[in-house]
């Protein structure tokens, strides 16, 4: 009898223990059939005011910091969902070459990065999570998106046409108060009067950046509504035709889209000055990955014809009898002239550290087991076709921008969501 008393009394510390947990990690929202715990609000809080001191900004009130990261968390949650239900998958090693790009965008190695994040007290595994949920976040961004966006050729020629406007990268900051395209007539009214008084209050002399984290429903409040630097030519038609006028510094007055309301500042504006384009001209011999090549044996293949290169064998034959790149192979494996990372980072950087007629060793690229030999290198004048190709890859640029604003704020809308704070 005492030893059960014992074990009673046990559970029930154990129970009391466990409900003190769960209540620590309270749920702070629940959006759709998933939730939001206290725990990873703090954190994401945490991280958004390391953010703030290294830009030596001034922090919002943490119940405004609160809210927008909330806010910022509950789309971020409502995206992967979606992701998940269109079967979205996100692999290892797309993780691993995304934080491989943060890190050579911090000049540090992936090791060096991991070790600053955790030295800021911060954990690696929780950071790699976070890049997995935004890159599932993005791929069904831009998958759905797509799905929507066309570009004519008409649009291109109007947009070569505007030769000012295409020469040109600006630097913004928005301000949105978010509303659905169907919303009721007293809700547009609340949304109109709140966007009236953020105005008066820059009018006044308030700050942008701290109205911007303090009201703003765009993806970017939290950096004090700054969209960084961009090709005029690649923002949203509201946003080009309301800066053309203006001069840095200059703030618009409210406007409207489908998606709300917008104050616009144009920061600063810049003339691009790049004319030039480095090209390159290589030919190669690929041993590609397949279903009956692994790519062991695949390695041991291009070995083979290495070493028949090494005994002076012609690579231009030897390309059009081993080469799987059918459109290549037939010219000697000619890839003509190209920009550098065109076939892939791995494979520009094994080109451009090549001296022209120079051979590579064999080095494998997600397709396969690549020998290259570089032709030659030059600076190019931006040509007709390149013109219509940057314009086709700017308008595209600018509408999937303007179909994600309005994707997210449409499942925000349709969504069940019950915040608890």
């Amino acid at each position: 009898m005492k030893k059960l008393l014992i074990l009673s009394l046990l559970f029930i510390q154990n129970f009391a223990v466990l409900a003190q947990d769960e209540l620590l990690d309270e749920i702070v929202a629940v959006v759709e059939d998933g939730v939001i715990l206290r725990s990873e609000l703090d954190r994401a809080v945490n991280n958004i005011v390391q953010q703030f001191k290294v830009r030596g900004t001034q922090l919002p009130p943490k119940s405004i910091l609160d809210k927008q990261v909330l806010e910022r968390l509950i789309g971020q949650e409502l995206q992967i969902q979606k992701a998940d239900q269109a079967g979205v998958r996100v692999s290892e090693a797309d993780i691993d070459t995304a934080l491989s790009q943060v890190a050579a965008q911090n000049q540090l190695s992936l090791q060096q990065m991991q070790m600053a994040i955790e030295n800021d007290g911060m954990s690696f595994a929780e950071f790699r999570n976070d890049m997995r949920k935004e890159l599932k976040s993005e791929k069904i961004r831009n998958g759905l998106a797509n799905q929507n966006v066309k570009v004519s050729e008409n649009e291109i020629d109007l947009f070569l046409a505007d030769n000012e406007l295409s020469q040109s990268e600006v630097r913004l900051g928005h301000i949105l108060i978010a509303l659905d395209a169907n919303a009721a007539t007293d809700t547009v009214a609340i949304a109109k009067t709140k966007v009236n008084n953020i105005y008066q209050e820059l009018e006044n002399g308030s700050d942008f950046a701290e109205l911007a984290t303090k009201h703003s429903a765009g993806q970017k409040a939290l950096e004090g509504g700054d969209l960084g630097w961009r090709p005029s030519n690649e923002l949203p038609t509201l946003f080009s035709d309301q800066i053309k006028a203006m001069k840095a510094g200059e703030y618009t007055h409210p406007v409207r889209s489908a998606s709300g309301y917008h104050i616009i500042k144009l920061t600063d504006i810049r003339k691009q000055t790049n004319k030039l384009i480095t090209q390159y001209h290589a030919r190669h011999i690929v041993i590609m990955n397949s279903e009956l090549v692994t790519p062991a044996q695949g390695m041991e293949l291009i070995n083979e014809i290495n070493s028949r290169l090494q005994a002076d064998e012609d690579f231009a034959k030897l390309a059009e009898e081993e080469s799987d790149d059918v459109n290549s192979a037939a010219l000697g494996g000619d890839l003509g002239w190209f920009q550098i990372n065109e076939f892939g980072q791995r494979f520009g950087d094994v080109v451009r550290a090549l001296d022209d007629d120079e051979v590579s060793s064999p080095f494998q690229t997600q397709v396969g087991w690549h020998i290259a030999q570089r032709l030659g290198q030059r600076e190019n004048d931006v040509t007709t076709e390149y013109k219509r190709a940057q314009a086709r890859q700017a308008i595209h640029a600018r509408k999937m921008n303007e179909e994600i604003e309005s994707w997210i704020i449409e499942i925000r809308g349709e969504a069940f969501i019950d915040v608890r704070i």
